[in-house]
């Protein structure tokens, strides 16, 4: 016979107010996503990326030095940064201002698997937005065997923790 119990509070997933950032705190994003060829060729064809590098299995695989397709780097990107959502901008997030400094270090293929880490580099609060702030946050996608695939810093502006949260 199973008993009720009453909630004695209620926790929302969300992400990270504005305060609760600390620079020079890395997060690690986990479980991690593996790409499927499926994902790539979808991404790559609704994005209207015809590069023959990720479609074209014969092309690809003639092709050295890595005789095979390859993940479209865009799709890792927006693995990467998606990854950190539900732990960092969960609904806390105003908008994406701007990334930089974006590499790709080494390639994604069909089955890798990508794992995210999030550092936050800066903070402060806007200027002419009362109520947010501006993070800036570096992240970094790892395959399986723990090889940098991904880099991007990413400025974000982020909401202040409302009165009574």
């Amino acid at each position: 016979m199973s008993e009720t119990v009453e909630p004695v509070r209620r926790v929302v997933q969300r992400g990270l107010w504005f305060e609760e950032l600390e620079v020079g705190v890395l997060y690690e994003h986990r479980p991690g996503r593996t790409i499927t060829e499926a994902d790539n060729v979808g991404f790559t064809t609704q994005t209207m990326n015809t590069q023959a590098l990720h479609l074209d299995a014969a092309f690809a695989d003639a092709l050295p030095p890595f005789n095979q397709r390859l993940v479209n780097s865009m799709l890792t990107l927006s693995i990467l940064v998606g990854l950190s959502v539900t732990q960092l901008t969960q609904g806390t997030i105003v908008g994406n201002l701007g990334f930089s400094e974006i590499t790709f270090p080494k390639p994604m293929y069909h089955g890798d698997t990508l794992y995210a880490e999030t550092l936050v580099t800066a903070k402060r609060k806007s200027e002419s937005r009362p109520g947010e702030g501006i993070a800036t946050f570096v992240h970094t996608g790892r395959n399986q065997h723990g090889d940098v695939v991904a880099t991007a810093v990413r400025k974000t502006l982020m909401r202040m923790r409302p009165d009574g949260e």
